[in-house]
């Protein structure tokens, strides 16, 4: 172990402190930079540097700096990939230390407006048997070059730093996992209790409604089931949201949709209806996404609306899309020859046995249905 090296009692403890400060609570970038600056200060290097590795660990994919003063980073321009002499702790991650780091043969220079560096002190942070990162050191301040016990006490800093940064990866990894589980357990109290009171009071207004003797009554009464079952549908669709980990048909339509947001200018309203992961086969649902996108952009260049609504459903053997928008109405024969693009949306059911309608209601509004036997 490198710490075996390090005789003086001082400069040990000075390394246990350093150690012990690595397992504070912190962020990951909060973490690299604190590395950094605990190994200038444990050296008394005048600069340090951290570059983390790409994933194919033949790069330096960020490169974090301490020492400049303010400005100079901006005046270097971009930040070193890991030629020369940086490199060379990629190709071969020994430590490295040296008096002159311009004399090395492997030395790539300097860029305009970076300043004078001389001595020079590299070493490998490993994150278990993975090279993570190198700590780079550079002019130490008050002799021409770094020690061997500078060596050490980095080289036992950049063991912890390791450890460290596993350890935070792992933190992150349980939090993460932590807010999955909420959201499974929210998911499950709204689909336990709040759908079943939603469907009970629906229940409930239906049987009002049949025994209702006035006829404007009962067709209000039949319309606000008809809202509770809209909600129940929006919330089977927050339910699906909440417990999905980004996968599959729903997933990929959700994510379509919320990147369509900007295209049209408001919040369109989604809402799915039946086993659509387990049914939909991926041709199909490759076809559903570009039809909802196609309708979706055509709402954003022709329908002038303020309003729209997806909604997926799987029954009987069908997946039916259906987009409806509160626009100003299109008629669909002129509409094709219009550039909207329902040729294409036609061609895309036809091509799956299915079917394309399109429904415009006097007073505004479009309605699109996409319908396509299941397993094609």
């Amino acid at each position: 172990m490198p710490y075996h090296s390090i005789e003086d009692p001082a400069k040990l403890r000075r390394v246990l402190e350093a150690v012990l400060l690595l397992e504070q609570d912190l962020e990951l970038p909060a973490l690299l930079r604190h590395i950094i600056d605990e190994a200038r200060s444990m050296t008394g290097a005048r600069y340090g540097a951290l570059g983390v590795l790409n994933d194919d660990r033949t790069a330096l994919a960020e490169f974090l700096t301490i020492g400049f003063d303010e400005g100079v980073e901006d005046r270097i321009g971009a930040r070193p990939t890991g030629q020369g002499v940086l490199g060379l702790l990629i190709v071969d991650p020994k430590p490295l230390r040296l008096a002159d780091l311009g004399s090395h043969p492997d030395s790539f220079g300097f860029p305009p407006n970076h300043p004078p560096m001389t001595s020079f002190l590299g070493v490998s942070i490993k994150v278990r048997d993975e090279i993570y990162g190198n700590l780079y050191l550079t002019d130490k301040i008050g002799r021409s070059e770094f020690t061997r016990d500078d060596q050490a006490l980095v080289e036992v800093l950049a063991l912890s730093a390791g450890i460290a940064i596993e350890n935070t990866r792992l933190h992150q990894r349980v939090a993460t996992a932590a807010v999955f589980e909420d959201r499974a357990r929210l998911a499950r109290d709204l689909h336990d209790t709040v759908i079943q009171r939603l469907y009970a009071v629906g229940l409930s207004l239906q049987s009002i409604a049949g025994a209702a003797a006035a006829p404007e009554l009962a067709e209000r009464l039949e319309r606000a089931v008809s809202d509770i079952d809209d909600t129940i549908r929006q919330v089977r669709s927050s339910i699906f949201e909440l417990g999905s980990e980004e996968s599959g048909v729903r997933a990929s339509i959700l994510s379509l949709v919320r990147e369509l947001k900007p295209v049209v200018g408001f919040e369109i309203l989604v809402s799915f209806d039946g086993p659509i992961d387990t049914t939909v086969s991926d041709e199909t649902g490759e076809q559903l996404l570009a039809t909802i996108r196609e309708a979706v952009t055509n709402i954003a260049r022709h329908a002038h609306a303020s309003e729209a609504n997806v909604t997926l459903s799987v029954t009987d053997g069908q997946c039916c899309l259906r987009v409806v928008d509160n626009g100003r109405g299109v008629d669909e024969t002129g509409a094709s020859e219009g550039g909207l693009g329902l040729a294409n949306l036609r061609r895309r059911a036809e091509n799956l046995d299915g079917r394309l309608s399109i429904e415009s209601s006097p007073s505004g509004g479009t309605s699109l249905t996409w319908q396509v036997p299941i397993g094609q």
